[in-house]
């Protein structure tokens, strides 16, 4: 039997309840509203976020999936200083995704995906999935995109080390997704503190196995880094298919999880 996607908020409380199954999977899109330099506008990870989600859904039918609305802010301390960031405090953050869990919980639904398109809410995804464990016996998947492993021909491994906002990556996506809300004229290669004073370390770098707190114009003026000049829309199209297909094979992979593990 083949199914498709509904959406949360489209839905009846009466058709709600008939969807709800064992195999049922709600999937909850996290994104954030912050300043991603010159040439991307402060949706950037709620375009990227639901435009790979969107491709998911499309090659996914084996179960049940009801997608919520997109949280659009997250955690962006680290992009404070810049106007036209929006960020929850830390505690809020962490509440409001065990609160909404909580809800879908009490629905009957017990297998959560939350899905990540800004890497500041790592964090608070990670605690709050673990209270929801720990409470409600749920299954949460943590799925952030970036976390999925890129193909060297798509990103090379320097850059995705270095260009860890604004960079080649997302600007390929957005160029894809909405090219008509990039700022092409000013899109250049942002260098990152990693590849001026700290080429030499090993160790301590912004991500690296010794990281240390950063906020955005630490690590360039603009706050964001990476080779955006040599992002292209083909190379967005490509991402997009690529993080989307891992995305739809966790779908596949939660709803074969057996609940019972859950003890």
């Amino acid at each position: 039997m083949a199914y498709s996607p509904l959406d949360w908020q489209a839905l009846t409380t009466v058709e709600l309840k008939d969807h709800i199954s064992d195999s049922a999977i709600a999937v909850l899109p996290v994104a954030a509203i912050e300043q991603h330099g010159p040439h991307l506008p402060l949706a950037t990870d709620r375009i990227i976020g639901e435009g790979i989600l969107q491709a998911a859904v499309e090659r996914f039918d084996d179960a049940r999936l009801l997608v919520l609305p997109t949280l659009p802010i997250g955690l962006s301390l680290e992009h404070s200083g810049f106007p036209g960031t929006l960020s929850l405090r830390p505690d809020t953050a962490i509440d409001v995704l065990v609160d909404i869990g909580q809800s879908i919980a009490s629905a009957g639904i017990h297998r959560l995906v939350i899905f990540n398109s800004h890497g500041g809410n790592r964090q608070i995804i990670d605690l709050a999935a673990l209270q929801l464990r720990q409470r409600f016996r749920m299954l949460v998947v943590k799925a952030n995109y970036f976390r999925y492993q890129i193909p060297q021909e798509l990103v090379d491994a320097e850059e995705l080390s270095r260009g860890l906002h604004g960079g080649e990556l997302e600007t390929a996506m957005m160029l894809h997704l909405a090219p008509d809300q990039v700022r092409q004229d000013l899109i250049e290669h942002f260098q990152s503190l990693e590849e001026t004073v700290m080429a030499d370390n090993r160790h301590l770098k912004p991500e690296g196995e010794a990281a240390f707190a950063w906020m955005g114009q630490d690590l360039n003026p603009a706050g964001v880094v990476g080779r955006a000049s040599r992002a292209t829309a083909g190379q967005g199209a490509q991402l997009v298919a690529h993080f989307a297909g891992a995305l739809a094979e966790t779908f596949r992979e939660t709803a074969r999880f057996n609940l019972r593990l859950l003890r």
